[in-house]
């Protein structure tokens, strides 16, 4: 007849084994989401060095090209690497979870393997600046996704806080880079028209409501950091010429050599806010080896308690103490069990339930931190989605759909998850709003309907 307390000790070390494995994946994944920030700061360089060549006909950033293409190229082969390393061998591509994942690197490597034709068409001036930044700016987007994937399935509080501090960064530093680049269009172009300003409003807006959720995410060290940037030289004077250009909204000429110093405040703020990230990315592998390793002592330390309790008279329970717990939900509504001897002091301190106890109530912990740390993950999902149902069912552009979101949070005082959860909604009970000629204008389609 089988020892059912054994089977108990059984299921109990796997479950901490298990804790170890999703660890180890999550340090996998934290080592990924470094390598994938470096591979964007080094594209993000790249798209600003071609942008300003292609504009300038190829009379400037030649040569520093050429070097930048190499340290990008360098870049992605290190990523490759990694993910053959951690993905390719032995069939460890094996966890479910991992499926949005998996397919975001599917999609990044689909467009790094493009990169090299990219390159070519700038070369030759097939291509305009609009249309390269455009290029750079969806490889990166696919790259950013890598991360937030990563955070998605990251199963530890602490690790998951900072995946998602490090992700709204990245995205922050993103759109800082495309503001750069629009920038560089504008002052070569030697004039900024109204949708051009608007666009770089956008971004502004953009960069502030991802450092909002930075700083919510952040350790003090992160926002002291953040704080001195914000404070710098490089930041006021690019304050002051982001000044300049909404003065010249109206399509008032200023001269093209401005883009020169445009660009050198623009890569000095993004540049310290890389050396922010790369602290950023230490910390986050820091923390996730540390968790690997406080499960694998956690693990050894039942270990030792069990051995103990199997030659200890005291590790006995009264008959039916595990069932009669009180502070194990029972029947619904009552408030107490009377008649049966409380568990009291050694007996539960040194038992095999208390073992098992104390890990479910560690894993209820895990969870209840998990849940409001992944609200933030949760409404960018939302906001994603319902960007999508605005462009396929009204035909709206991404920045069309995500305006048009935000106006209506500020006009109805909501939160832009909320308002994107009305829209999904919406979608949801119309059809994604009827594609035969019945669809609701955009601001209906954000207020609910007409009316």
């Amino acid at each position: 007849m089988p020892n059912h307390s054994e089977d108990a000790e059984k299921f109990l070390l796997a479950a901490k084994r298990s804790e170890i494995q999703a660890l180890e994946r999550l340090a996998g994944s934290c080592e990924l989401v470094t390598t994938v920030s470096d591979l964007v700061h080094q594209l993000q360089r790249e798209r600003g060095i071609s942008n300003i060549y292609l504009v300038s006909a190829g009379f400037r950033f030649s040569s520093l090209r050429g070097e930048q293409i190499q340290a990008s190229s360098a870049s992605a082969d290190v990523f490759r690497q990694l993910l053959h390393d951690q993905y390719l061998q032995d069939g460890k591509c094996n966890n479910p979870r991992d499926m949005r994942l998996l397919n975001s690197i599917a999609y990044s490597l689909h467009g790094l393997d493009e990169l090299t034709e990219l390159r070519r068409h700038i070369d030759a001036f097939e291509v305009s600046a609009l249309e390269s930044t455009d290029a750079f700016c969806r490889l990166i987007a696919g790259l950013l996704s890598v991360v937030f994937e990563a955070a998605d399935v990251a199963d530890d509080p602490e690790v998951t806080r900072l995946l998602v501090a490090l992700f709204n960064f990245m995205q922050a530093k993103e759109f800082s880079g495309q503001e750069r680049a629009w920038g560089a269009i504008g002052f070569a172009s030697s004039h900024f028209d109204e949708r051009l300003h608007e666009r770089l409003v956008h971004l502004q807006d953009c960069q502030r409501r991802s450092l909002e959720i930075f700083l919510e995410f952040a350790g003090d060290t992160e926002r002291a950091r953040w704080q001195a940037i914000e404070e710098s030289d490089e930041t006021r004077d690019l304050n002051r010429l982001r000044r300049v250009i909404a003065g010249l909204k109206n399509g008032e000429p200023i001269a093209a050599e401005v883009s020169e110093v445009w660009y050198q405040l623009a890569t000095a703020r993004i540049d310290s806010m890389h050396r922010l990230e790369d602290a950023m990315t230490a910390r986050l592998l820091k923390a996730s080896r540390k968790r690997v390793a406080d499960a694998q002592s956690e693990l050894g330390h039942h270990y030792a308690q069990l051995q103990q309790l199997k030659s200890a008279d005291w590790s006995r329970l009264p008959a039916l103490a595990v069932l009669f717990d009180p502070e194990v939900p029972g029947l619904y509504g009552r408030a107490s069990t009377a008649g049966v001897p409380p568990l009291h002091g050694q007996h539960l301190a040194h038992s095999l339930y208390d073992l098992i106890r104390s890990q479910v109530a560690h894993i209820h912990r895990v969870s209840e931190e998990l849940e409001e740390t992944r609200r933030a993950l949760t409404e960018r999902k939302l906001v994603e989605r319902a960007k999508g149902v605005l462009m396929r069912s009204l035909r709206m552009n991404e920045d069309d759909a995500y305006r048009t979101m935000q106006q209506r949070a500020m006009e109805m005082n909501l939160k832009l998850a909320d308002v994107a959860a009305k829209i999904i909604e919406i979608g949801n009970q119309r059809g994604s709003f009827d594609y035969r000629g019945k669809n609701p204008r955009p601001e209906e389609a954000t207020r609910g309907g007409p009316g």
